[in-house]
């Protein structure tokens, strides 16, 4: 007996220290996020869609025009934020304070599952749990400072990572990613609907590979259709941010690793991105 009411006090008092540890860890959290002043979770319903290519020309464009940004990459299972920013095989640095985010530009910091992984090509075998915990560290325990813009690319589907974002992020904003094809449509707005669940306000709607031009007479070509996001946002009520079309200009720089709207060139994707950054800046003020 004296043994059994030995263990279950020793039970309590593992109980009371991991309560203890997740209030700490929560209050890092709210002081970390509440130095942010706008969050962008850029998300879809489905894989394929270029989500990735999306937030990083995102938040690259927020940094070229002169604010303080931070992406974070939850994508846990696939991270290409640091392939497409050119900072690929980087490892993260510690202090007494927490987690050094990698310096992309001057303007520009960021955080990946891969700055944590022995090399590239490793795959990360975790369940829930495990994700939540790293993403509760890439909120709380990095240091971000003071941010302007934090843009966070979370992988497809309405998932572990994507619930505990909404979750953890007061005020945080939905940017959905699609294209035009009725398949996509169809998954995007289940993300519509997924955020307005959880009581996150919509941004904005992206249609992506929205038709390209032909690289010899010039025509446009709707390769995938044409205007289904708009159609999309527009019977969901939500705001249009803008069509992006196919760019062969994009997948050289994504390779590369240079966003393409740090690039000083003239592409059919140029003026279209930073509309969609534009008109990013306004909405969130």
């Amino acid at each position: 007996m004296i043994e059994q009411n030995g263990h279950e006090a020793v039970v309590r008092m593992d109980e009371r220290d991991r309560m203890k540890d997740m209030e700490e860890q929560q209050e890092r959290i709210r002081k970390n996020v509440g130095r942010i002043r706008n969050k962008v979770v850029v998300m879809s319903g489905k894989g394929g869609v270029g989500k990735t290519t999306v937030a990083v020309n995102i938040a690259s464009g927020l940094a070229k025009k002169g604010h303080k940004v931070g992406i974070m990459d939850v994508d846990i299972h696939g991270p290409n934020v640091p392939k497409m920013l050119g900072i690929e095989g980087k490892r993260l640095e510690y202090d007494e304070d927490g987690m050094i985010p990698i310096t992309v530009t001057e303007n520009l910091k960021a955080i990946s599952m891969s700055f944590l992984l022995p090399d590239p090509e490793s795959p990360v075998i975790w369940r829930g749990p495990m994700k939540i915990g790293l993403i509760n560290q890439f909120l709380g325990d990095v240091q971000w400072g003071d941010l302007d813009y934090l843009v966070i690319d979370l992988p497809p589907g309405t998932g572990d990572e994507t619930l505990s974002i909404a979750q953890l992020i007061t005020g945080a904003q939905a940017l959905i990613v699609t294209t035009p094809q009725e398949v996509a449509l169809l998954d995007s707005r289940k993300a519509l609907n997924f955020a307005r669940k959880l009581n996150m306000p919509i941004l904005g709607v992206v249609e992506n590979m929205s038709g390209m031009l032909c690289p010899h007479c010039g025509k446009p070509i709707e390769l995938f259709k044409k205007g289904g996001g708009e159609r999309a946002a527009r019977e969901m009520g939500a705001f249009f941010l803008g069509r992006l079309p196919i760019d062969p200009n994009m997948v050289i720089c994504g390779d590369a690793g240079t966003p393409m709207v740090l690039k000083e060139w003239d592409s059919v994707s140029m003026g279209p991105l930073f509309e969609i950054v534009d008109r990013i800046e306004k909405r969130m003020g």
